[in-house]
């Protein structure tokens, strides 16, 4: 490319990012307008308008720089889905039955791969950082998701047909009636056009009677041709009984983080009060999403790894920061979202030291985060950490960060990093009366100065009865610190009277006096870190970076996993259908079993060349062959899939080597440095290309096949 051409690039892609911020800013700017009940109509319908006009522009550019640069995108979404379809790794769960939407099944091969991810997942996080793993019910009382937030959380406006029973996302139904009434209408005055681009912007913020005489107003009418029932709010989680009466509501998770804190107390117990500490949990969430799409990467049933940190507020440090301090992260900001629009490449220590990264705690995790992409065989140029806008955290999230993956369809969240503070065993303690406290010991002993309190049981039980308990329980939490306890007791001396967690306090109830004590510990509700992963989103961004099609070949797909990931690690092949050669070919397939890796042993009539491809296409990252020479010399051929290059070796020799490959103790090029390299066409006919390096090559004639040295020697 001509110099000139590199600087139209460079100062194309400066643009393309600076105006990438400022849809961002805008962005930010139209949610935070939606929000606001004080807004009105006019100043959301232009910032909405300059938001589109932002994104017209940006579109435009995107073809410029495509044109300029001359690149094309090498992935091969068809060629993909074929393979992914055909080798079923993925397939639509139900499929002779029509399937469902958002449902799919995991095929054997997929099966593994994801088998293989959270082995590597629980050795990488739980073994290594010695967490506390748990598995919780899938099934959860409605109590504890309304506490969480959870119940009112996910709710859509839905009209039925009345006569189908089918199911529409009202504000959908709105918008989609007023694109088609502005397009029947080409010479519609630009006034009236105004005013239903305006109610089609709100069309996410009306109430449901309003909503109704909206659809009613635009003739909205469902397949039967009749008018839509009444909207009612839709929630996205799984609603169902538990028992027969029917009267316990439950729900399939949402996500699984909920059984963790709601076991926070005994957890704390099991890990002898020791704090900080973590406990993780993997398994299945369910989310009956009303539009699924994008594949595996919005379905209605997934799995996540979530883990629950637990931590000090007032020392969110990290005691294996150092470990990982120096490690690069691609991190964009929340400020560089609306200012450059560019990401930064930094060291995780300079991100939390500057502020960037809220704290260690956070930053750790992150680090760690990025190293299990790379380890399970993420490409790390299409990694990247993305900080939450100050309008998309919740109020009592100190710092969020999202890992993003690059795929075909852009970039994804994968993995969520929140600091989210205190709230979730607050509300837990609250709706339950439950103290979810933690315990430090000091150094040294402080003074502290408390309430000790007198309660007239006798008045407290005849108001209270049955809930006479707790509330002495939570007079006495607030008198631990004179500083909480000081309100209740102005209150009580100016008024007789104040309200505590609901319930009336009166001043015959209950008297005090101020003290001060030692102090040798402090109690304190812990602040939670939370890591969540994604694992369907992992799986198939893993299969899109895995994939490529070979140069000298398109027909021929690999899938290039990791062999620590890799669904199975080796494939045996023999080179004749023989007793004899078969019977060597179990032995080495019995004795890599017994190393506990997966083998695929394919004795077909197909032709070496297909049988490798086969096993490339399933990400098999080694092949070993047997052939005439092993049943003289007990010599075998290893192909590595990548390079196919291949090396001769003694067959007893098979299952170490791949073992220590497998588990990251030598690697592929040790192993040509240690063995002969030899040369084989695929097709079975022997050939060694000038630059093979090979020092020996197979030939192969009517007889058998032998070795000779690569190069003549006369």
């Amino acid at each position: 490319m001509a110099e000139g051409s590199e600087i139209d690039l460079s100062s194309l892609q400066d643009e393309i990012s600076a105006l990438e911020a400022q849809i961002t800013k805008q962005g930010a700017e139209v949610r935070t307008l939606k929000k606001d009940s004080a807004s009105d109509a006019d100043a959301i319908g232009k910032a909405v308008d300059a938001l589109k006009e932002l994104k017209v522009k940006h579109a435009e550019l995107s073809k410029k720089m495509d044109e300029v640069s001359g690149e094309k995108d090498t992935f091969n979404r068809k060629v993909f889905d074929q393979l992914v379809l055909r080798k079923m790794f993925v397939v639509p769960s139900f499929e002779i039955h029509g399937g469902v939407k958002g449902l799919f099944d995991l095929g054997p091969p997929a099966c593994a791969l994801k088998a293989a991810m959270i082995d590597t997942w629980r050795k990488h996080f739980i073994l290594n950082e010695n967490m506390l793993e748990m598995e919780c019910t899938c099934l959860t009382p409605e109590p504890v998701l309304k506490t969480s937030g959870h119940v009112d959380r996910f709710t859509d406006l839905m009209v039925k047909d009345v006569e189908t029973g089918e199911c529409f996302r009202a504000d959908k139904l709105l918008e989609d009636a007023i694109d088609v009434l502005i397009e029947s209408n080409p010479t519609m005055p630009t006034e009236e056009k105004d005013d239903h681009l305006r109610v089609q912007r709100q069309a996410d913020a009306f109430s449901p009677t309003e909503i109704d005489d909206l659809l009613i107003k635009y003739d909205c009418k469902g397949p039967s041709g009749k008018p839509y029932s009444p909207s009612f709010p839709f929630n996205l989680m799984f609603k169902t009984s538990i028992g027969p009466e029917g009267t316990s509501v439950g729900y399939l998770r949402p996500e699984t983080a909920q059984g963790l804190f709601v076991n926070f107390k005994r957890l704390l117990e099991y890990n002898a009060a020791k704090m900080p500490f973590a406990a993780a949990q993997i398994g299945l969430g369910f989310r009956n999403e009303i539009a699924p799409r994008s594949g595996l990467l919005r379905v209605r049933e997934f799995c996540m790894g979530e883990i629950e940190h637990f931590v000090n507020p007032a020392d969110k440090s990290h005691p294996s920061f150092e470990s990982v301090k120096n490690k690069a992260l691609v991190l964009f900001g929340s400020d560089d979202q609306l200012g450059s629009g560019k990401t930064k490449t930094m060291s995780i220590g300079d991100a939390v030291e500057s502020g960037l990264v809220n704290n260690q705690t956070l930053g750790y995790f992150m680090a760690r985060t990025q190293l299990y992409m790379e380890k399970i065989g993420m490409d790390p140029k299409r990694l990247r950490f993305r900080q939450h806008l100050k309008t998309e955290m919740a109020h009592y999230a100190c710092d969020c960060w999202d890992l993003e993956i690059e795929s075909s369809y852009g970039w994804v969240e994968c993995v969520g990093h929140a600091d989210r503070a205190c709230y979730d065993l607050d509300v837990h303690s609250k709706a339950t009366k439950t103290p979810m406290l933690a315990t430090q010991t000091l150094d040294k002993p402080i003074d502290k100065t408390f309430a000790k309190l007198k309660l007239n049981r006798k008045v407290l039980g005849k108001q209270f009865k049955a809930d006479q308990r707790i509330v002495g329980g939570l007079l006495e939490a607030l008198a631990e610190d004179w500083d909480t306890f000081e309100p209740v007791a102005t209150a009580l001396e100016t008024d007789g009277k104040t309200t505590v967690d609901g319930y009336e306090i009166t001043q015959e109830m209950v008297t005090w006096e101020k003290k001060t004590k030692k102090v040798h510990e402090v109690k304190f509700t812990p602040s939670v870190i939370e890591p969540s992963f994604g694992m369907g989103r992992i799986l198939y961004s893993l299969l899109e970076h895995s994939f490529y099609q070979r140069e000298s070949d398109e027909q021929r797909c690999v899938m290039k996993f990791n062999p620590q990931v890799a669904p199975n690690k080796c494939a045996v092949l023999p080179i004749s259908s023989s007793p004899e050669v078969n019977a060597v070919v179990d032995k080495i397939a019995s004795s890599l079993m017994d190393t506990d890796l997966s083998v695929i042993v394919d004795k077909s009539t197909a032709s070496l060349g297909r049988r490798y491809s086969r096993a490339d296409e399933v990400g098999v990252p080694f092949a070993v062959t047997v052939d005439f020479e092993t049943l003289t010399d007990g010599t075998v051929t290893l192909r590595e899939r990548d390079s196919t290059v291949q090396i001769r070796l003694p067959a007893d020799e098979i299952p170490r080597l791949i073992f220590d490959i497998v588990h990251s103790r030598t690697c592929w090029e040790e192993a040509k440095s240690k063995y002969p390299v030899v040369t084989v066409d695929e097709d079975g006919k022997g050939s060694a290309p000038s630059d093979s390096g090979a020092k020996t090559v197979i030939e192969a004639t009517s007889r058998g096949k032998f070795t000779r040295p690569a190069q003549s020697i006369l």
